[in-house]
């Protein structure tokens, strides 16, 4: 073989070593996978989602793939609730956008960024929630049909479109405050707590019958002690609270309308001593309603 034919072959073999060389090091399909973008973004063209309807509560069968309670993420447990009627949560809301579009959410279903949906830690999936802005008064309804957030001290996360009609894109996150709405859909029987587990706690028994009628004194000087379990824009909501609580405790609860306002207070009491308030809570945070605040009036 002469001099020339093999230079030849060797130049030739070099540049196909160049060229698969080169093919290995471009970007492939797998490098744009969510597991490899350390930040969340949105679209690269502004979109106006003024125009976007909120999603319509319906009833939707709820099931245990999409509800496994309890379940754990970075190392912490969390609880799913058996139904959300009632439920009010104060915090803080993010959103997120094309690091998780087209992936799948626990609830089974395709995440949409441009869809009105959002994420939970212990809603039972779906349910449908009112969340405002309380920085601008904006409000939107959402319905949940994923977990999360799980970082942050954050409460929810609302998808792409949710939080640009709410009008924290730009901020990553705003003060919110959610309010569940009743869709008609079925509570998760198989995580009610069973009403002969929550006997043994002598500040958790279910009553029988009507609200007894309890006298209690002023347990600080003039003033009485409540545990303040969620404050409502919608009476609806209050009630539903206020019945469900009634329901479970041997304490009394007051539906209240704060003075000059139209928000509407559910608080157990008056309490008379230390020892029921400690239980009051810790009934509480057996069903869920853990975020409680005490007053004294």
């Amino acid at each position: 073989m002469g001099f020339t034919m093999v230079r030849t072959r060797l130049l030739t073999l070099g540049l196909l070593v160049l060229l698969a060389s080169a093919c290995s090091n471009s970007p492939s399909k797998s490098s744009n996978s969510r597991y490899d973008v350390e930040q969340d973004y949105g679209p690269e063209q502004p979109i106006d989602f003024s125009h976007l309807p909120d999603a319509k509560p319906k009833a939707e069968p709820r099931t245990r793939a999409g509800n496994k309670s309890p379940y754990t993420v970075l190392g912490k447990t969390y609880r799913v609730m058996p139904d959300s009627r009632g439920f009010n949560q104060r915090g803080v809301a993010s959103w997120y956008g094309k690091k998780f579009h087209g992936r799948k959410t626990s609830n089974g279903e395709v995440y949409d960024m441009y869809a009105m949906t959002a994420a939970h830690k212990s809603l039972p999936l779906p349910s449908f929630v009112r969340v405002r802005n309380r920085n601008n008064g904006r409000e939107v309804v959402v319905r949940v049909n994923d977990r999360g957030p799980f970082h942050g001290g954050r409460i929810i996360d609302l998808s792409y479109a949710a939080a640009s009609k709410l009008g924290f894109v730009q901020h990553g996150t705003a003060p919110v405050e959610i309010e569940a709405i009743d869709s008609g859909s079925p509570a998760l029987d198989f995580l009610s707590p069973k009403p002969t587990a929550l006997a043994k706690s002598p500040d958790l028994q279910l009553k029988p019958g009507p609200e007894p009628e309890l006298n209690y004194r002023y347990t600080s000087g003039r003033k009485r002690t409540f545990v303040q379990v969620g404050a409502f824009s919608n009476q609806d909501s209050a009630t539903a609270l206020a019945q469900r609580l009634r329901n479970a405790l041997a304490q009394p609860v007051r539906l209240s309308r704060k003075p000059g306002t139209g928000i509407y207070r559910v608080q157990v009491g008056p309490l008379a001593m230390a020892s029921k308030l400690l239980g009051v809570q810790k009934a509480l945070q057996q069903m869920q309603l853990g975020s409680s605040i005490v007053i004294y009036e």
